[in-house]
């Protein structure tokens, strides 16, 4: 069994530092919002991989669709002896991948904030792939990154339409830091969830088993173990919202009624007026021409285009020019 490195770029103390300043600057302001990282703590990690095996939640199964039907092609378009994942959790989807780039693929360098989620997911990728060399990174890809020495071409991969919780600009910046990572001949896969019905949208976002308004209450329950905060998940009601005009789902928590969130260790008390609301997610939905023209800005050229049967969603090839 070959073994893997792991190497830490994320300061050890950087997850409760930034939760501080997100809670301090996102409740103290109108509206209110936070960043939806926050959901992912080990219970919200589980509940996500529920949610993807809704009926109702197609993205998972519809990328997975497109990686197992065009692998192949996006192997031979790009030749990569290196693979780098960003925000790679368990790294299941990715393994289509890297078996069609094998035996040609040399590296795997997976990057998340989860040291446990990149050891469980390195562990089991060099026991079923011995001759692939695994360098994990935790690291948070939305501050810069430097990547390991590692041979060209070099393909990096951005899955699971994560790319949609980020704000244009967020997005903007996002992809020059990626662009900036690409040397002649790398390239950059892409998943985004396609613009479509309202109603398969909210559905995706509001299931009828009521797993997603778990998910989106877990975050009161980050606040609560990690900084003390008392905020009861029965007192808020999940909503998922589309905006035509910006062409993306809101997820928020609703106050049932008026009421005050006190956070000891930060000495805060946050008063929420009866209905007021608490975003927790921005998931943007995209069109071919507005993908293409933000890799552009970001001195990218989309190569390929690929989607699900039902065109659900894309998977985009872009590379430097």
């Amino acid at each position: 069994m070959s073994p893997f490195l792991l190497t830490r770029t994320l300061p050890e103390d950087a997850t409760g530092a930034d939760l501080r300043a997100d809670v301090l600057h996102g409740l103290t302001r109108t509206p209110k919002e936070l960043p939806p990282k926050w959901f992912y703590d080990a219970r919200g990690s589980e509940l996500f991989e529920e949610i993807t095996r809704l009926p109702e939640y197609y993205p998972t199964r519809a990328e997975r669709e497109i990686l197992i039907d065009r692998a192949a092609e996006i192997a031979a378009a790009t030749s990569a002896r290196t693979l780098v994942e960003l925000g790679s959790g368990s790294s299941e989807k990715t393994r289509h991948l890297i078996d069609a780039l094998l035996p040609g693929l040399e590296n795997y360098v997976p990057v998340d904030v989860s040291e446990s989620a990149l050891r469980a997911a390195s562990e089991a990728l060099t026991a079923e792939r011995p001759g692939l060399l695994v360098h994990a990174l935790i690291a948070d890809f939305t501050r810069g990154l430097a990547l390991p020495g590692t041979p060209g071409p070099r393909l990096v991969a951005f899955l699971g339409g994560t790319i949609g919780n980020l704000l244009p600009e967020e997005r903007k910046a996002f992809l020059r830091s990626v662009r900036s990572l690409l040397a002649p001949g790398d390239a950059l896969l892409l998943g985004t969830d396609l613009v479509k019905d309202e109603r398969t949208l909210i559905a995706a976002y509001d299931d009828e088993a009521g797993v997603t308004a778990q998910f989106n209450k877990n975050v009161l329950s980050v606040l609560a173990r990690e900084l003390g905060a008392d905020a009861d998940p029965a007192d808020f009601d999940h909503v998922a919202v589309w905006d035509r005009d910006k062409e993306w789902i809101e997820m928020r928590l609703r106050a049932r009624e008026a009421l005050t969130v006190k956070i000891p260790q930060l000495d805060l008390a946050i008063p929420f007026g009866a209905g007021e609301e608490l975003r927790t997610e921005v998931s943007a939905k995209f069109r071919q021409e507005g993908v293409r023209r933000e890799l552009a800005g970001a001195g990218m050229e989309l190569a390929h285009w690929w989607t699900d049967g039902e065109g659900r969603f894309a998977l985009s090839l872009a590379t430097a020019v």
